[in-house]
Order: structure tokens, then C-alpha cells, then sequence
């Protein structure tokens, strides 16, 4: 027996990094805020239903967010979690770390993002310094170069 319903209980085609491709042309932000907050909620969330409004909420409170120093300016506030409505400790952490990481290896705009991932040397030391951080796995390296439009 089948429903009217039944299309939508079952997954659509994702590409190789497992983004829906029915639906899903591109994942970029020119904003440091909403890539850092994307990375980090993904893991394991509906992108549609919980991760895309709360990304949306930040850039909408948010948007001088888009630099690194800008962000964190915000996330000094404390209100990370009303903004995004997240109370998990855990990924607001983990926010925190990849912030430091960016302040760390000098990267303030999405476009010296994109430009450190561009550069061979560069990208390893980032992609090493970001995989210290807890739970950041190479599935979520590879994500912030899609976030970042590599």
C-alpha cells in the first residue's frame, strides 16, 4: 500500500559529499559567521529543517558577522545560543574552537578563506589545525571548502 505521501519518506540523491543534489546547487555564504555555524551544526542534523533557519537567523541578526573579528565581537555577547537557538554547550564549543582557529591562521573574510584552502601549504596547515578541533572530521574539512565556495 502506498500513500500520497511516500516520495517524500525516502532520501533524495545527494552528491559525493552527501548534499541533497535535487535541491542543492550550492552550500556557499560569503559570511565567516554562517560557515563557522553551518560547519558545526551539520554533523548529524536535517540541513533544511534545523541547520539552514538557524544559519539564516545569525546572518539576519548578524550580518557584520561576516568577518571573523565581527563574529567575534558577537560571540564575545554570549547570546550565540539565542541567536541560533542552540543550547547544546557542545557545538557552541565547537564554534568557539574553529573561530580561534580562523583568528589563528589570519583569516578574516570568506575570501582569505577560500584563498588559504586555494594555497597547497596553507591548506594543510588549516586543515590540520581545524582537525584538532573535537569533532571537526575530514567529512567537515571538506564541507568548509564547499561553505567557502572551493
Amino acid at each position: 500500500m502506498t500513500s500520497d505521501n511516500d516520495a517524500a519518506n525516502h532520501p533524495a540523491p545527494t552528491d559525493s559529499h552527501g548534499v541533497d543534489a535535487s535541491t542543492e546547487t550550492s552550500r556557499g555564504w560569503d559570511h565567516i559567521g554562517a560557515i563557522i555555524v553551518d560547519a558545526t551544526l551539520q554533523r548529524r542534523q536535517n540541513y533544511h529543517e534545523t541547520v539552514k533557519p538557524r544559519v539564516d537567523a545569525l546572518v539576519a541578526a548578524w550580518p557584520d558577522a561576516a568577518t571573523t573579528s565581527g563574529f567575534r565581537r558577537h560571540l564575545a555577547t554570549g547570546k550565540l545560543s539565542e541567536v541560533i537557538d542552540w543550547p547544546s554547550p557542545g557545538r557552541l564549543a565547537q564554534v568557539e574552537d574553529i573561530t580561534r582557529v580562523f583568528e589563528d591562521q589570519g583569516l578574516e573574510t570568506v575570501m582569505e578563506l577560500r584563498g588559504a584552502l586555494g594555497d597547497p601549504a596553507r591548506r594543510t596547515v588549516l586543515r590540520e589545525a581545524l582537525a584538532a578541533v573535537r569533532h571537526v572530521s575530514p567529512k567537515t574539512l571538506d564541507y568548509i571548502d564547499t561553505l567557502s565556495g572551493v
